[in-house]
């Protein structure tokens, strides 16, 4: 057994105490700390807020090195056991590292507990302690010995399993609920007096069955207690998966509260978040790529699967939603057109695959600048569409053999039902399968040549997918209208304090002809004083150019806006998409709807 004792040292100073203990090291026993968490695609060089590490043995000093970045070894004497102790600084207020504070206090795994080389299959136990009074603790962790307040002895099976159980420690908001048998948390932190956790608790638990109904039928989940950990803050977003537990942020508006209008895009937005990560569970946590099968931590891990695991999972999350009855399927047609808009605005689409974007997320997707929209294409929304097109493109095809009308939630199953880890030619494969004929307009009448050649045109090509002859075919009108002046002249700006700047500035589109940068101020169009986004369309000429005044780098400077009609398109979108149910589809095309936006 490692164990393990994580307590609060210093709150103020935003410091846990780790004190670790190995009953049979080696003569020369090696340290480390992973340098990534999985599901966040970057390294965050977790060790830079690490203590220097004291090591003792029967009492007795021992002589730690650094062996890199991440790694040390411990020369020993003898068969005592090795005690190791560290602080971890704890101030990161996001999902992937560790927070400690007066009133808070969270952390992952990855964050604060060493590696015992050479031990990592055996069993890894953690004892929370020193609390302030009143704290709670709440983590999918199996407990071994656990007061009311889940202080006390937790237990992982491997090391693998315990860097894969957030804690989160405080004075939260609790509520629970039960799915098939598996006892589900919600935990929310900085909750506000008059939270509607009912309201928060009852949406979550439709997500829940749904998605455990989705991969198993009737059968029981693969957990047997899960833990939804919620931080609502001033203003945030995002959220990490775990194998029975998921780690969320979100504005504290954004939540349910009694006796108060609700903010109902934005709950929306926070449900897709929900259902989101809860899809995780499944599809990137046990469903794998081969690549993160086992997960290498010490260094860059890169698939080109992410448009798979992260896109298909943008897909059904919001899927769900509409399932569940949480939207209804005017909404969610707002949602869909929400993502092919931001895809198509980002001129990069046309210049890199999602299948290289997933490869290179770590240093692109992770990393992003004013440039990213020319550099990459988002793996999770251009591969949410790709999963659209599949899944359209089956329900196009007549019944199978075996009576059923094929769909991606079949390829999903299939896929699952593998009980290992994948690649693409696995889904190319389930694909066939559940198809059980070549897509529409292929160029072989074999089943999963047809399927390959799509799948690999539409994951490792550049073109636009052909999203609005697929959705016609189901009923939905794809309809486009004039974006923004902005939009149209390929500019991402900022207002702020009675000043318009620019934020970015599209590959190939009238802004960068004219010379924008990024962080230029814009002043003033044709003479007219600019202030906000709206005054560029009050003074925009489109007929010829006219003269912008910006400020850049303390200098005042004068370039020519060019006309813009008669302009060839430009890699950015100028106009917006809109989906709505067609007024008259043909009966086929009313038929694929109902099957596929009916709950």
């Amino acid at each position: 057994m490692i164990d393990y004792r994580i307590e609060v040292g210093d709150a103020h100073a935003h410091r846990f105490v780790v004190t670790l203990k190995v009953a049979q090291p080696a003569a020369e026993q090696v340290f480390s700390l992973p340098v990534w968490i999985p599901g966040s695609y970057l390294v965050r060089e977790f060790a830079r807020h690490l203590s220097p590490i004291a090591a003792t043995q029967g009492g007795q000093p021992c002589d730690v090195s650094c062996l890199d970045k991440a790694s040390w070894m411990v020369r020993c004497a003898g068969r005592g056991a090795l005690t190791l102790r560290y602080e971890v600084y704890a101030f990161d207020t996001s999902v992937r590292a560790a927070f400690l504070d007066a009133s808070r206090g969270f952390f992952n795994g990855t964050s604060v507990f060493l590696k015992a080389h050479g031990l990592e299959a055996q069993p890894h136990r953690v004892k929370i302690t020193g609390l302030p009074r009143g704290w709670s603790v709440a983590t999918s962790l199996p407990s071994v010995k656990v007061n009311a307040l889940g202080v006390g002895d937790y237990v992982a099976a491997d090391y693998d399993e315990l860097i894969d159980h957030p804690v989160e420690l405080g004075t939260f908001w609790k509520g629970t609920f039960t799915v098939r048998g598996v006892q589900h948390d919600f935990v929310v932190a900085g909750a506000p007096a008059d939270l509607d956790g009912q309201r928060l608790l009852d949406d979550t638990r439709k997500v829940c069955e749904a998605q455990i109904a989705f991969w198993h039928g009737r059968r029981k989940a693969p957990f047997q207690h899960y833990v939804f950990m919620l931080n609502a803050v001033e203003d945030g977003y995002g959220g990490l998966e775990h194998r029975a537990s998921t780690a969320l942020i979100c504005s504290r508006k954004d939540l349910p509260r009694q006796g108060r209008p609700l903010n109902q895009d934005a709950y929306t937005t926070l449900l897709g978040l929900i259902s989101h990560e809860y899809f995780h569970t499944w599809n990137v946590k046990r469903l794998k790529p081969v690549a993160f099968d086992p997960y290498e931590l010490s260094r860059e891990n890169p698939t080109r699967m992410l448009w798979f695991f992260e896109g298909f999972t943008s897909y059904y999350d919001d899927q769900f939603l509409l399932r569940t009855g949480l939207i209804d399927a005017a909404t969610y047609l707002k949602l869909l057109a929400r993502t092919v808009n931001l895809v198509l605005a980002a001129p990069g689409r046309l210049q890199y695959s999602v299948g290289q974007a997933s490869f290179d997320a770590w240093t692109r997707y992770y990393r992003q600048d004013e440039n990213t929209a020319n550099a990459t294409v988002n793996y999770y929304t251009k591969g949410s569409l790709v999963a659209l097109a599949l899944d359209l493109s089956l329900r196009a095809l007549p019944e199978r053999d075996d009576a059923q009308f094929p769909s991606l939630d079949g390829v999903m199953r299939r896929l699952w039902a593998l009980g290992r880890a994948i690649t693409e030619a696995d889904v190319a494969q389930a694909l066939a399968d559940e198809a059980g004929a070549p897509p529409q307009g292929a160029k072989t009448a074999d089943a999963l040549a047809g399927w390959q050649t799509l799948l690999h045109a539409w994951t490792e090509g550049t073109g636009d997918l052909p999203l609005p002859q697929l959705l016609s075919e189901h009923g939905v009108a794809w309809s486009t209208k004039a974006g923004s002046m902005a939009q149209q002249l390929g500019v991402k700006l900022s207002e702020s304090g009675g000043a318009l700047k620019v934020q970015a500035v599209m590959h190939g589109g009238a802004g960068e002809e004219a010379g924008l940068s990024a962080g230029d101020e814009l002043l003033a169009l044709a003479g007219w004083r600019l202030r906000k986004a709206d005054d560029l369309t009050t003074w925009h000429d489109a007929s010829h150019a006219q003269p912008l005044l910006l400020a850049r780098d303390g200098r005042v400077l004068t370039v020519s806006l060019p006309a813009l009609q008669g302009r060839a398109p430009s890699p950015a979108a100028a106009d917006v998409v809109t989906l709505m149910p067609a007024d008259k589809p043909q009966p086929e095309a009313l038929q694929r709807r109902r099957a596929w936006l009916t709950r």
